[in-house]
């Protein structure tokens, strides 16, 4: 620790010592610079104008809406909101906007709490990354349905997927959360019920629509159709074809793979490819309804099947326990193999089958040309 400053000039008891020590030599040399008074610099003044315009936004929230900055404009007013007032002023102004005013303000553009629906502009916590914006997350009410379709109604993944319009694997994920909180629930502990509904207020949401035809056009949490990428599929191919045949899906993935799937049957939910179809075939939601029960059970009774056929490929199967292994042991017929022995049902063929390119006599060169 330094020591202090000593005064070497004598003072009287009416003078301050503060001020003799300023101009006194000082025992050590280091900067005795004063520091600046605060002062109204500009951009002390433009933080001030912020908390009383935008910044008050923030301060009292709007409750049901996000209140991100890239949201409200300079003067702190929703940019939606702003946008509402002006075209109804400009319809109000032409006689003949009055009737497509009063048809089209009827709640299209109106949201939660009066205010209008938000759009991706509204949801850009960073005014200077637009090309980040804030995507919606599944509401409380939405994840409860989710997991009461399937733990209680007995549905599976790939239908609640399809009938609310949410991702098989986010649907997995919410059912394991679920599952844990419930849990949690039994066994008396705490939740963090106040964070999670801070969090949750904070975020643009999508709630659950009991309506389908209501759910189906306003009510779409994301896309649950993409195409995975397959590692096939990552090479450019130029593949020269004729002028008049048809290129199809199924043409494009033999060119990739002979053994490729088209895209077709590779999206997670191949059967909305039919339901599309069906629906610009003109058919009713009933008609499709009808028509989506009816594969289902199709599909059903295959899973059943499936089921059946491992079941009794199970049984045939004879278990030995010991405090260390299991020992399996199937019943097997010499002649499953077949006549060259290569049979796929017989013994040992998992672990490959001996090859004869070295064996002395073997013909190794191609009897034919075709």
């Amino acid at each position: 620790m330094p020591p202090r400053l000593r005064c070497t000039t004598p003072f009287s008891s009416s003078t301050c010592t503060k001020q003799l020590c300023k101009t006194a030599p000082l025992s050590r040399s280091f900067s005795t610079t004063q520091p600046q008074e605060q002062r109204a610099t500009r951009a002390r003044r433009f933080f001030f104008r912020w908390l009383g315009q935008q910044g008050e936004n923030f301060r009292n929230p709007l409750p049901g809406s996000t209140n991100y900055l890239g949201a409200y404009n300079a003067e702190g007013q929703l940019k939606r909101v702003v946008e509402v007032e002006e075209r109804r002023s400009q319809s109000r102004s032409n006689i003949e906007g009055r009737r497509e005013e009063a048809s089209a303000d009827g709640g299209k553009d109106k949201g939660k709490d009066g205010l209008p629906e938000e759009r991706d502009s509204d949801r850009m916590p960073f005014p200077l990354n637009r090309a980040f914006v804030s995507q919606p997350v599944l509401s409380e009410e939405m994840r409860e349905e989710i997991w009461s379709r399937i733990m209680t109604q007995g549905k599976t993944v790939r239908e609640v997927s399809i009938e609310l319009s949410v991702e098989m694997s986010r649907v997995g994920a919410v059912v394991r959360l679920k599952e844990l909180e419930k849990s949690w629930e039994r066994i008396g502990k705490p939740l963090a019920k106040p964070y999670a509904e801070a969090v949750m207020s904070m975020l643009p949401k999508t709630d659950y629509e009991p309506d389908p035809k209501k759910r189906e056009k306003h009510h779409i949490h994301e896309s649950i159709n993409d195409l995975p990428i397959h590692a096939s599929t990552g090479q450019q191919i130029f593949q020269p074809t004729s002028e008049s045949r048809q290129f199809t899906r199924w043409d494009a993935a033999r060119v990739f793979n002979e053994n490729l799937q088209p895209a077709d049957l590779r999206i997670p939910h191949p059967e909305m490819v039919k339901q599309h179809r069906e629906r610009l075939a003109g058919l009713t939601l009933e008609e499709r309804e009808e028509k989506a029960q009816a594969r289902a059970a199709k599909e059903e009774a295959r899973k059943e099947r499936d089921a059946a056929r491992q079941a009794r490929k199970e049984a045939a199967v004879k278990r030995v326990e010991t405090p260390r292994w299991e020992f399996r042991f199937t019943e097997i017929n010499v002649d499953d193999a077949g006549r060259d022995g290569r049979g796929h049902k017989g013994v040992g063929w998992r672990y490959g089958a001996p090859l004869y390119d070295r064996t002395r006599g073997q013909i190794k060169i191609p009897q034919n040309t075709e």
